[in-house]
Order: structure tokens, then sequence, then C-alpha cells
């Protein structure tokens, strides 16, 4: 479970100084004695509790100076493919890119290779999927002196040693697959360290948390799909899937499993987010759970409002349905910011400290040994707390932390620790497996 330590208190010796002046006799009136005690402890512990509400600034810095801070799910990748983003450049939209990553003091990031499983046949899905892994490698190999290829712990840790930001990939939904376990090991040879099991629709063989299927968790070949993951050494990732789907991953996976990007439903009542129940198990599994930054799985009622928002939906529609699935899709960003814009500025922003109740409420539930990042950064219509509306803000978080009592052993646990380690796992199951 959690190590936050309490808010600290008088030190013995300060309180029995006090307590010995009043016992001394040395107060003019014996009734006054009990007031002035109780007032006494009452502005120590005042004092104390206000000298915690506010991080050292120079304490957040020496933190973040030692942390490998690693985000889970990203979806810039879409804008790298369709928009030829240049991630090396600053700029004023989007939440991601090297600058922004560098105030962020990010060192390892998982871009998120997505396509929409209600547009793309499983077929085509696979050809947009090699198109923006490709991307990634390329944009990758453009810009050697800030990114480094990375598809385990260690790499991640060379490549902070270096002073390069470590690129890893994460394919989002088993159709991408298209039930081909051969599919899947073709994406582990390009690098992709962990599959979401299902997107917003179920696969064949997996239940999701969007919509309902004819059938509900994994089939025979769903487990075998959770096998040959953790042969390969493939992160299994439950974030989007039904929480049958999820107890069946879990019951099947001789590897820790990992949530990418999903908050805590006991905060939050949608589907996309953990039960305590489904917390719990995780971690007794040893499993992470990634914390998402998106308003529509932190606040409660965020999505009613969000989808009262009929004229941005409709604007957005009409949006996708004029976008080809391939080749010149570059100007539907644009448009598609615009809309995000007009969305934020009806709904404006829930206050970070929202997104601090859900890393709060993950790691009381399920230890701070497997909490971490997921911020869907990219992927979420911009629609992110005050203080956190880009990578650059995750120095934020920590602040926050501090000033909820976290240690920094505690925090650099969150911000990249626990990843780490799960991955880790993951590869010494894959290990073992292999001789």
């Amino acid at each position: 479970m959690s190590t936050r330590p309490l808010r600290s208190a008088p030190s013995n010796a300060s309180v029995m100084g006090l307590l010995a002046i009043f016992e001394g006799g040395r107060t003019p009136c014996a009734i006054i004695r009990p007031i002035m005690l109780r007032l006494l402890f009452c502005c120590l512990l005042f004092s104390s509790a206000m000298a915690q509400t506010h991080a050292d600034p120079a304490r957040v810095s020496r933190l973040l100076r030692r942390a490998v801070a690693i985000d889970l799910h990203d979806d810039t990748t879409q804008m790298v493919l369709d928009e030829h983003y240049n991630l090396a450049e600053p700029h004023n939209y989007g939440q991601v890119d090297i600058p922004r990553m560098r105030t962020g003091h990010v060192w390892g990031i998982f871009f998120s290779i997505w396509t929409d499983s209600e547009r793309y046949t499983p077929t085509e899905a696979i050809r947009r999927t090699l198109q923006q892994i490709d991307a990634i490698h390329r944009e990758t190999a453009r810009h050697p002196a800030d990114l480094a290829p990375a598809t385990t712990a260690g790499e991640v840790l060379d490549a902070r040693k270096r002073g390069r930001i470590a690129v890893l990939m994460g394919i989002e939904g088993g159709h991408a697959i298209d039930s081909d376990l051969a599919v899947l090991r073709m994406y582990f040879q390009l690098g992709v360290r962990y599959l979401t099991l299902t997107h917003t629709t179920a696969t064949p063989w997996a239940g999701s948390s969007g919509k309902p299927a004819d059938h509900d968790g994994l089939t025979p070949f769903g487990r075998e799909v959770v096998r040959e993951m953790n042969r390969l050494g493939m992160m299994v990732d439950i974030s989007h899937v039904s929480d049958k789907t999820f107890y069946d991953a879990l019951e099947t996976s001789t590897a820790p499993i990992i949530a990418s990007h999903s908050s805590c439903r006991a905060i939050a009542s949608v589907p996309r987010n953990m039960t305590d129940d489904m917390l719990r198990a995780l971690a007794k599994k040893g499993g992470v759970v990634h914390i998402n930054f998106y308003e529509g799985f932190l606040e409660p009622g965020f999505n009613d409002r969000y989808n009262a928002l009929q004229a941005e939906q409709a604007l957005e529609d009409a949006l996708n349905a004029r976008t080809p699935k391939f080749g010149d899709r570059g100007a539907a960003g644009p448009e598609e910011r615009q809309i995000d814009a007009q969305r934020i500025a009806k709904l404006g922003r829930v206050p970070l400290s929202r997104l601090l109740d859900h890393f709060d409420h993950a790691i009381q539930v399920a230890g701070i040994d497997h909490v971490g990042l997921g911020s869907d950064f990219d992927g979420a219509n911009g629609q992110f707390p005050e203080g956190m509306e880009d990578i650059s803000k995750i120095p934020n978080l920590v602040r926050g932390l501090m000033e909820r009592g976290y240690s920094d052993e505690d925090i650099l646990k969150v911000l990249g620790g626990n990843t780490l380690r799960v991955m880790r796992e993951v590869e010494q199951v894959a290990a073992r497996a292999a001789r």
C-alpha cells in the first residue's frame, strides 16, 4: 500500500518543553492553562500543515533531475503521419513535442498506434498501423540527438544516460492484428511493446468496455493472444476492455499486465475506468495502472456535458466523413483543433486537483508500486485539466503529489519506476519461456 507520510506534527522535544513551562506553574492562573494548551497545539499543528501546502521549487527540481518519467500513452502519431508534424519544433497546438518533453522532464514515451475500429476494416487497420509504425521510426531517426528507439527497460535507461528521450510504441486495439498471431509477431519485431486488447469495439476474441458484443471476455483464441504476448515479451494492456475481459486476461497471463491509460471508477463512474476490485487484482498480479489525464475519465458528469455539445459533434462527424482513410489527410487536423477549441471554450477545464484525486485513490487502493502515467495527450480533443494542458506540465503533477504528502521515492516510482519494473518482469517471463 501507499507509503504516503502523514502531515508533520510538532516534535516531541518542542511539545514537552512547552508543557514544562505550563506544568511548572509559571502561568498566572491555573484556570487558563488548559485553554492556552489547546491554543498552542492548534497553532503548532496549523503552522506545520501550512509548511506542507506549497512544495519547495528546489525539491521539485532535484527530484525531476533524478526521475525517469515515462508516459505510457500519447496519440501524437496521427499528426506525425498525417500532418508531417516535426517533433523537434515547438508548437502552439497539440500536447507533445521534443521541446515540451524536455521542459516536462519526460525521458520515455509510448507513442500510440491507433486506428478507428469502427471506420477501418481489419485489413485496412493493418495497413494504417504499419504506416504509423513507419512514421515513428522515421521521425525518431530524424532527430538522433534528442530521440532514441527503445524496446526494453534497459534501453530506456541507456537513452536517459545519453540525454535522449526513449521512443517506444504500443498498439491501441486488437483489431489491428486481424485475429492473426503472425501479424502480432511481426508488430513485435517492428518494436511494438504493448497491445491494448480492444479499442471501443469488441474484437472477435475480446470484449470491449465501449460497446456490447455477442461475446464477452476472452475467447479461447483471445487467451492464445495473451499467451503469445507473454512468450514474446509484449505487455498485455487492458485499457478499453470489458470487465470480464480484464479478469480473463489477468487469469491467463503469466506476466504482470498494465492499464496504459485508465483512471478510477470510484471517482468517475465510466466503464473505461477501473473499479477498486480491479485495481487490487491488477496490483496483486504485479501490474501497473497508468492514470489517464482526459477530463471525461476524471470528472463526474463531464461526459454528459461534452456529449450535449451537438453542434460540435455534427462538425466533427462531417469532417470525418470527408477525410479519406489514406493519402492526404493533413487538412483535417487544423479543422479538428478548431472544433476542440470551441468545446474547451464552452466546457472550461477541470482543476488539477481532480487529476491528483485519481492518483491519490489509485495509490491508496492498489499501492504505491502499481501506479504510473498514461496521459492520453493528443488523443482526447485537448480536454485536459488546468495546469496539465500538455506534456511540459508534468512538474505540476510532481508538485501536487508533494503537496499531498508523498515522498520523493514514492513520486519517482509513479513517474516511471513502476513502469520500468513491470517492463523488466514482462521481459523476464519471455526470457524464461525461451529457455
